[in-house]
């Protein structure tokens, strides 16, 4: 592998230190499919298109919105099992034992109206999912960042309007405090834990330029757990302090901009954390800033890791039994 080979190789992020079985696993398999011997450029005709490149949707419908989405959500209130509903960006809304957890919920205008006369106009391409006053009976919500899109002052006051707990991540309590209109209930950085409606959250490391503050989170409740990766590129210890979790699902970014990881590291994370499904976010919400899920879904096959592209507005659910 040449020097300008290595310069780019996402495993390079893994040059020491202790690491978890799956990730020597993956990265090692993904050297192993990179490896072709050097030969002179002179000699080699490059391809450069990025076959893997993916024009966005010119627009996309929810399969559930609105009352209608609503309805799915009470009517598995009485179901077994560990059921998620995408809403869209990095928003998920979370459902045990009849207990309602919002992660990052952004339902509303507030990025296009704030980057309406910028030069990178953030034009909204997938509809909403529901109005955030509809869901004021969740019992917990949660932010991972200070991104207006993951706190957001057009969601999070109708969203806490009812009996919610409200978690943000650990140096963003002034802005959250102003964005909601009210204190949270906990700040969580990596290594904190708060249990709140149901749900035990644990702050876990994430990695932004743009949003130190940011955190991800591991959510237990009963026997499910799952992990919400916020904002971050895949860095080593991401996976080492999420693996002793044993999480069912990952909730992982795609977009692969403004310091976000892409979809095959994305995969990759999954699949070191050791969870059994990855589900991708933070796509198709905005033109500006998006990405085609067949990076992640290439990589999620070779590495032999289970995944789901539900709509916006779909549910997924993960039952035991109980």
């Amino acid at each position: 592998m040449t020097q300008a080979t290595k310069a780019h190789d996402p495993d390079a992020l893994f040059p020491s230190g202790s690491t978890t079985r799956r990730g020597l696993l993956s990265a090692f398999g993904r050297r192993a499919a990179q490896s072709l011997p050097d030969v002179p450029d002179a000699l080699v005709a490059r391809q450069a298109q990025d076959f893997f490149d993916e024009e966005p949707p010119v627009s996309g419908e929810p399969l559930l919105s609105g009352d209608d989405f609503v309805a799915d959500v009470q009517a598995s209130s009485a179901e077994t099992g560990m059921h998620i509903w995408w809403l869209g960006q990095s928003g998920f809304l979370v459902q045990v034992a009849g207990e309602n957890l919002l992660l990052d919920p952004y339902l509303s205008e507030t990025m296009t109206e704030c980057h309406a006369a910028s030069a990178t106009p953030y034009e909204r391409i997938t509809g909403l999912v529901v109005e955030p006053r509809l869901l004021s009976f969740v019992d917990v919500v949660a932010a991972s960042n200070a991104h207006l899109d993951h706190l957001d002052p057009g969601t999070l006051p109708q969203v806490l309007s009812g009996t919610a707990s409200f978690v943000c991540a650990a140096g963003s309590e002034q802005l959250a405090t102003a964005r909601s209109g009210r204190r949270p209930d906990a700040a969580l950085g990596p290594g904190d834990q708060a249990e709140l409606g149901g749900y035990i959250l644990q702050g876990v490391p994430a990695h932004h330029a743009d949003a130190p503050e940011s955190v991800g989170y591991v959510i237990r409740s009963g026997a499910y757990a799952l992990y919400h990766a916020g904002d971050s590129r895949r860095v080593q210890g991401m996976a080492e302090a999420v693996a002793p979790h044993g999480v069912d699902v990952a909730l992982v970014p795609i977009n692969g901009k403004h310091g976000n990881m892409d979809g095959a590291d994305a995969a990759r994370l999954a699949y070191e954390c050791g969870a059994g499904i990855a589900i991708p976010c933070h796509y198709e919400m905005f033109r500006c800033d998006t990405a085609g899920v067949s990076r992640f879904v290439a990589e999620c096959v070779r590495i032999g890791l289970e995944y789901r592209l539900p709509r916006a507005g779909e549910r997924t659910t993960i039952d035991y039994g109980y």
